[in-house]
């Protein structure tokens, strides 16, 4: 789960995705070498229950507050090699930015539910998962699936996953039902990973992501202004100034019906005596030209039951081929065929720092059962080639509490 507006929270997850997953590798590489007394435990074919409460927030200078509850669950019998969990989230979004106010719409608030189920086995050196999720929100539903395969080698010095998600999404209006108007999107992905243990302290991770839309994705709220051939309208134009020097036209954004995505992604997690240091690289492009690159690192050093430490994300991306600060109307009302206002794809550059806190809970011997966590972190946006906004400071908290029954 992640707290904040939809294109952050996707972009986000991309980010943090690797991240989990050599966390999850760390951990089985450590169980491996548990004491006698702990072996002994597992051995005795316990069903592990684990449940857990998030409350996240977000808000922004541009006027965009999230709070989200989570709540999570999981069962699973790790001698077994099966696991079953789902989640259940609420997104509740106030937002009166300078995208809906220059369109002369009020302050707006609406409310996001989401839930998801998943299940995996893996008996031995093969499994398998599968996963289904939806959302719903006043304007928009979306309904995903998706399953996935892993093979271990070299004595689970190696592991190499692939997996298959499908994504269908229908966008519409508030108060308009989706049969008298409606947007569909259609999203295929695939991913590959490769996981390798170097040592007992180290992990390294690639994966392969690939997406593929097809529908539209267009925003059917979002209106683009147009003006006269030759005009100069000043990057961070405010919404006076642009409405004194438009045309009246403004028809609706109109973005292209396919798009393809590449990611490859790069980590590295060590575990030093008594930190764990873990950073990763992420390259990006697309079919609409869009390119990036994301720097993620994260250290964690032990305080008695605490581990705590600092984050750092650094990204940056070019701008889409259609993009344009000024889109001109041509003679004969002639629009752009592609255009958007959009500031997530124009050019950016973005710097996140953060700060982490986890407290195992409870007496010495059980402190992993429970445990306490914050997450804070404070990004700035700098937007390149914009109107109206052309920096953005935003603020996101994660407060969290697990618990091993």
């Amino acid at each position: 789960m992640q707290l904040m507006p939809t294109h952050a929270r996707r972009r986000f997850a991309l980010i943090t995705a690797a991240c989990a997953v050599l966390a999850n590798c760390l951990a089985v590489a450590q169980a491996q070498s548990v004491a006698p007394a702990d072996a002994s435990e597992s051995a005795s074919g316990k069903l592990s229950v684990k449940a857990a409460i998030d409350a996240a927030a977000y808000a922004d200078t541009d006027h965009v507050y999230v709070l989200t509850p989570v709540l999570s669950g999981s069962v699973s019998k790790p001698t077994a090699g099966w696991s079953i969990g789902g989640q259940y989230l609420v997104d509740a979004v106030s937002a009166a930015s300078v995208d809906i106010v220059s369109t002369a719409s009020r302050h707006w608030q609406e409310l996001r539910h989401a839930g998801g189920l998943n299940a995996s086995y893996k008996p031995g050196e093969r499994g398998g998962a599968v996963n289904a999720s939806v959302s719903s929100e006043p304007d928009y539903l979306s309904i995903s699936g998706g399953l996935s395969a892993t093979q271990d080698l070299l004595d689970q010095n190696l592991t190499l996953s692939l997996g298959y998600q499908h994504g269908h999404d229908v966008a519409g209006r508030s108060g308009t039902p989706f049969d008298v108007f409606s947007r569909v999107l259609d999203r295929d992905s695939v991913k590959a990973s490769c996981t390798v243990v170097l040592d007992r302290a180290t992990l390294a991770l690639f994966v392969l992501d690939s997406v593929f839309e097809h529908g539209d994705p267009s925003k059917p709220y979002r209106y683009v202004p147009l003006f006269a051939p030759g005009t100069q309208v000043p990057k961070g134009a405010s919404v006076d100034e642009v409405n004194r020097a438009r045309v009246s036209a403004r028809p609706l954004e109109q973005l292209p019906l396919t798009r393809s995505r590449f990611a490859l992604s790069f980590g590295v997690l060590h575990r030093f005596d008594a930190a764990t240091l873990r950073v990763d690289e992420r390259v990006y492009a697309d079919s609409w030209a869009l390119l990036a690159t994301t720097t993620d690192a994260r250290y964690l050093f032990d305080w008695g039951p605490f581990e705590l430490g600092p984050h750092v994300r650094l990204h940056a991306q070019s701008a889409v081929s259609f993009w344009k600060r000024v889109y001109e109307l041509r003679p004969a009302l002639d629009l752009p065929a592609l255009r958007t206002g959009d500031r997530e794809l124009s050019p950016l550059l973005a710097g996140t720092l953060g700060w982490t806190l986890r407290w195992r809970l409870g007496p010495a011997g059980e402190r992993d059962r429970y445990r306490l966590g914050l997450d804070i972190n404070a990004t700035e946006t700098r937007y390149l080639d914009t109107l109206y906004i052309t920096r953005r400071l935003s603020a996101y908290s994660n407060l969290s509490f697990e618990a091993q029954l």
